[in-house]
């Protein structure tokens, strides 16, 4: 996905790569014998200009049915699932530790595990120990009380009205500031209310269905839980219909609204913002950002039309559905059925132990990273990747002088970014202190909140401070990247530097097919329609010249057409501008990275084919294994409503068929080929 959470304008990237490790690191059997491509995951009878996707991964995907316990199964899910083990292995043995000394990393790390794993604890309990915060929603009796009631639930991470987290002041970059982001719905997007296709009202109607199983499961009668299904999905109808689209907040100029906390009370009056920040234990802040002062100005309308009664069965609902997939199975199942069962497709739950492990590597994140690393990332990998990354960076440096629709000036500035993007690969220099962390062997759910809790302090006491450059929004066995804006960086975590993506014993044309194009990808980013409104030092700030603004716009908006005729399943269409940062990326890191491998053969000879393929083609062959992908229908369709990034099959379809080097490495792909496009019809971007 584009962003993630800890901070919203992240660009984040789900690809993969890795090394052999050496030494004294662990080395898995599948890093030793993983191959750098293979020719059998083709299928042959497909021509390469009608469906490269097809050609290259054809018969992976007949071969590859989805598992039951899975949605989508890809080149992705594969390392995830390898990665799983060396995790597993970590966190079982610090489970297995009896006598870990209290407070140890060791001990943290079992019992938050191993109190996961006690279903007959878990069982026994059922909501038991969320009794205690059930209890206060239902002393409320006033609006002053629903709010206080809001901030309470807000210091355990639960966002019921609304997200409020740290990040970079996006025109001052030095300094972290609050942020207030829309929230409290519970379908995926805001457009999920509003669509009148079929698909779109049964999913409606089933979460109504799903509302009103879990009130039940909360012992309300069945008539009053469909009573409080109904005024849930009311209250979220109006939230969601004052929320920004996802096109919106892509916009960092319309999402960019410094208020200070008086100016915040004019916009939205009858809700106490005092009161509020001294709830959540932060009466200094006086000043933050607010991503959607339409959805705080309807927000507080609301607290005059919405009843206090409805409002604590929001909040009833808010913290439930919070905690169901950490409790006793009755809330697990149903939460399951419809989040995962009836939104994406999936058939089976994933095993306890695969669940349980991922909120473990979630909460006790770089306590687990640094035992990670020390067993099984190897210097070496981040050496290659480094020296990488300065072969990407020159490629880019290259394409941006080249260019022909932008003039110098915007050149000058584009190169002054580049050069000082900074670069983090593995791990960070210093790692978090997870002791003020509160874990017991009493509850999982309180464990989750415990944490919730703690991570929500930790990011707050960062509001009014320098940024640190040093932290990582990531943890170091994270299987992903991504590029921060606010700090004109790109992040390779230990976790994705591992195969089909990047492998030591691979040809160099594989390497950079996978690993380049993420880093170029990556880089890119840096430079497509959101990122390039951020300078050098991360400001929000216009560096283009108007004429360059202009022509930068109408070479995207031909990619933003190209892929708004891109039908997904029947009458679903790629969304051009949901995705256009992504397919902009995606281009550019392409091209990048294919020019910094023709730069690595330092005027040599062609290197001679392997398995019957030129380097060249290689090249391409590797961008398009690692998209390799079998999704469930249901998945796929969320993933066009609501994701950045386009389905894999269009990603490298709608990526190669723009690029000049494609077919000249392909020379048999020619005009009257399915996805042959002419040149005039290609755009160039960077």
């Amino acid at each position: 996905m584009k962003y993630s959470f800890s901070s919203l304008i992240s660009g984040l990237i789900a690809i993969a790569i890795i090394t052999a490790c050496s030494g004294n690191k662990k080395e898995s059997p599948e890093a030793k014998v993983y191959p750098a491509f293979e020719v059998s995951n083709m299928d042959t009878t497909i021509l390469p200009g009608d469906d490269f996707f097809e050609y290259v991964n054809g018969m992976w995907i007949k071969n590859n049915p989805i598992p039951a316990d899975k949605d989508n199964w890809s080149a992705f899910q594969e390392l995830y699932e390898r990665n799983r083990e060396n995790i597993r292995s970590i966190i079982e043995t610090a489970a297995s530790k009896q006598d870990a000394p209290t407070g140890s990393v060791d001990k943290q790390i079992g019992m938050f595990y191993n109190t996961g794993m006690d279903t007959v604890k878990i069982e026994k309990q059922g909501v038991e120990p969320l009794k205690d915060l059930f209890s206060k929603i239902d002393s409320i009796t006033t609006i002053a009380d629903v709010q206080s009631m809001a901030a309470y639930l807000q210091k355990y991470n639960i966002s019921a009205l609304f997200y409020v987290f740290p990040n970079a002041d996006q025109k001052n970059s030095e300094m972290v500031i609050a942020n207030f982001y829309q929230s409290g719905i519970g379908l995926p997007d805001r457009d999920y209310y509003f669509r009148t296709d079929a698909d779109s009202r049964n999913i409606l109607n089933a979460y109504k269905v799903h509302l009103t199983k879990i009130f039940v499961l909360l012992k309300d009668q069945q008539e009053v839980a469909q009573k409080n299904a109904e005024t849930v999905l009311k209250i979220e109808t109006q939230l969601a219909k004052s929320s920004f689209t996802n096109v919106e907040n892509q916009d960092p100029q319309k999402t960019y609204n410094k208020m200070t906390i008086e100016e915040l009370a004019e916009l939205s009056p009858e809700f106490n913002w005092q009161a509020y920040m001294q709830n959540l234990g932060y009466p200094q802040i006086r000043e933050m950002n607010v991503y959607q002062p339409v959805f705080l100005k309807e927000l507080s309308a609301m607290m005059k039309t919405v009843p206090v009664e409805n409002w604590k069965t929001f909040l009833r609902w808010s913290l439930i559905n919070h905690a169901s997939a950490y409790l006793s199975s009755d809330f697990e199942n149903q939460n399951f059925d419809f989040y995962y069962r009836t939104l994406s497709g999936q058939d089976q739950n994933e095993p306890r132990w695969k669940r349980v492990l991922d909120e473990t590597s979630v909460s006790l994140g770089e306590a687990i990273g640094q035992l990670y690393v020390k067993e099984y990332f190897s210097p070496e990998a981040k050496q290659r990747m480094i020296e990488l990354v300065g072969n990407l960076r020159e490629s880019l440096g290259q394409r941006i002088e080249n260019l022909t629709w932008i003039g110098p000036d915007t050149k000058k500035e584009a190169q002054a970014k580049l050069e000082k993007m900074n670069v983090k690969v593995g791990y960070p220099d210093k790692w978090r202190d997870y002791s003020g962390l509160k874990i017991t062997e009493d509850s999982y759910v309180m464990n989750i909140l415990n944490s919730g809790n703690f991570e929500f302090v930790y990011e707050m006491n960062k509001v009014g401070k320098p940024v640190d450059r040093t932290e990582w929004l990531m943890t170091p066995q994270t299987v992903n990247a991504y590029y921060e804006p606010s700090k004109n960086e790109i992040v390779f975590p230990a976790g994705i530097l591992q195969p089909p993506f990047f492998n030591m014993n691979a040809d160099d044309a594989v390497n950079y097919g996978g690993i380049g194009l993420v880093i170029g990808h990556e880089m890119t980013h840096g430079f497509d329609n959101m990122g390039r409104q951020f300078d050098k030092d991360g400001n929000l700030r216009d560096w283009w010249t108007a004429a360059d603004v202009k022509s930068f716009n109408e070479h995207t908006q031909i990619l933003v057409e190209e892929f708004n005729k891109f039908e997904v399943l029947d009458s679903l269409f790629i969304n051009g501008k949901l995705t256009l940062g992504e397919n902009i990326a995606d281009l550019g890191g392409a091209t990048v990275a294919y020019n910094a491998y023709q730069l690595s053969l330092q005027g040599k000879p062609a290197v001679d084919p392997i398995d019957g393929f030129t380097g060249n083609q290689r090249f391409f062959l590797s961008f398009a294994q690692i998209w390799r992908n079998n999704m469930k229908e249901q998945q796929l369709r969320k993933r066009v409503l609501t994701d950045e990034h386009s389905p894999a099959r269009y990603r490298v379809n709608g990526t190669v068929f723009n690029m000049p080097e494609f077919y000249a490495a392909f020379p048999e792909v020619k005009s009257g080929n399915k996805l042959f496009r002419e040149e005039a019809t290609r755009p160039v971007i960077w």
